[in-house]
């Protein structure tokens, strides 16, 4: 039993520490207005290196990690977005990156995107994301809009903010872009 205990202690002692840092990028955004759990956000320009097949998280890695013409390695930001079909993944880069424009890829199938200024809207969820947790908010995310009479324009997208890592404060988000008027 006692070495159990100071077992789990060790384990929370190392882990509260990463758990609880978050000093990584997160794409800028501005909430416009909030319906129920619903927030309708603008995203400005931003730019992407995206991917499709499989092991798309290895290959968006390993362009970040100096594996682009540039050989220029690159901070990790949040959030990273899944399409709904799992098959394309996507980093946004830092504002850095974005101003001075990404180096070209080397590895195969991975591309670079200037995303246009857009609106979206998004419902948050916390915990380890999983495809009921997904549906389940993709639901009322969808359910919200109607109500509220704002066309999704967009495919549904997937986001999550963390590293799997973390283990308390997980951020998730599902996100579709809306036709919306100021």
């Amino acid at each position: 039993m006692r070495t159990f205990l100071i077992s789990t202690v060790a384990v929370w002692l190392i882990t509260i520490p990463f758990a609880m840092a978050q000093d990584t990028e997160i794409q800028s955004y501005e909430v416009i207005k909030e319906i129920d759990s619903v927030e309708i956000r603008f995203y400005p320009s931003a730019t992407l290196v995206t991917t499709s097949g499989g092991n798309n998280f290895g290959k968006l890695f390993q362009y970040i990690s100096g594996n682009n013409k540039s050989n220029q390695k690159i901070a990790m930001t949040a959030p990273v977005y899944r399409n709904e079909s799992k098959s394309e993944m996507a980093f946004v880069m830092p504002s850095s990156v974005h101003k001075k424009g990404a180096p070209a890829p080397k590895g195969e199938n991975v591309s670079v995107e200037v995303t246009p200024p857009r609106y979206v809207a998004a419902i948050r969820y916390g915990g380890y994301t999983n495809s009921s947790k997904e549906s389940l908010h993709k639901k009322r995310l969808i359910e919200t809009l109607q109500a509220n009479g704002i066309e999704a324009k967009g495919m549904i997208e997937f986001l999550g903010y963390d590293s799997p890592y973390k283990v308390y404060n997980r951020r998730n988000e599902v996100l579709v872009e809306i036709a919306y008027a100021d």
